[in-house]
């Protein structure tokens, strides 16, 4: 395995692994049984297929017509690593703001969490992100060496999201099965953004610096 598609596992992970909407759903279903967790986790993995899949064909015709772009594109999504780190790190270092793994308990959350129904809520969180296109359009870039045909690389790249994916929901659902009680309390969610908010702070700085030193 190449350094490059290593370090794009690294980051992929991490922003797979970043506290937010999809984070928030997979563990609202967990809360209710292990099999809702699941079903959600498989959902979202579906949502993010079908955003990778567009992001293939658009990194590729991007790359193909307009060689130019590469390095923007590269800046861009360094920067954006980076921001996504930073405001993942603002609930740690302020303590009165609700952080962004805060799963909303109110009344009425826990229903039977049934059939598709949990399913359609991961892929429905998941496929209407508006950001994800343009975040993978902005990553991937960054992971093709130069001089190699885009579309085969960005296909695997691709694949290796979803793949994260597929792994870090449903463990995420499983541990939230057995931890349901710790893990309703803000300190464990400010706890694991600290975490992931810090290392894509990392990333994101080593991202944004690699296009400006070239």
């Amino acid at each position: 395995m190449d350094a490059q598609l290593i370090a794009f596992t690294g980051v992929a992970a991490g922003m797979v692994a970043v506290p937010g909407a999809d984070f928030t759903v997979v563990v609202r279903n967990a809360l209710v049984s292990r099999r809702a967790g699941l079903a959600c986790a498989l959902g979202i993995a579906g949502g993010l297929l079908i955003h990778t899949a567009l992001a293939v064909a658009g990194v590729a015709a991007v790359l193909t017509a307009v060689p130019a772009l590469f390095g923007t594109l590269q800046l861009l999504g360094g920067a954006y690593v980076l921001h996504l780190g930073l405001r993942t790190l603002r609930p740690s270092v302020r303590p009165g703001e609700p952080g962004p793994a805060a799963p909303p308990y109110e009344a009425g959350t826990r229903g039977t969490g049934r059939g598709a129904r949990p399913l359609r809520q991961g892929f429905v969180t998941n496929a209407l992100n508006p950001k994800a296109p343009v975040t993978f359009l902005s990553l991937l870039p960054q992971f093709v060496p130069a001089g190699s045909p885009a579309m085969p690389r960005t296909l695997l790249l691709a694949l290796i999201v979803v793949a994260l994916a597929l792994v870090w929901f449903p463990a995420v659902a499983l541990l939230v099965d057995r931890l349901g009680r710790w893990l309703r309390g803000p300190r464990a969610a400010r706890a694991v953004a600290g975490l992931t908010g810090g290392a894509l702070t990392v990333l994101g700085l080593v991202l944004v610096l690699e296009p400006l030193r070239s």
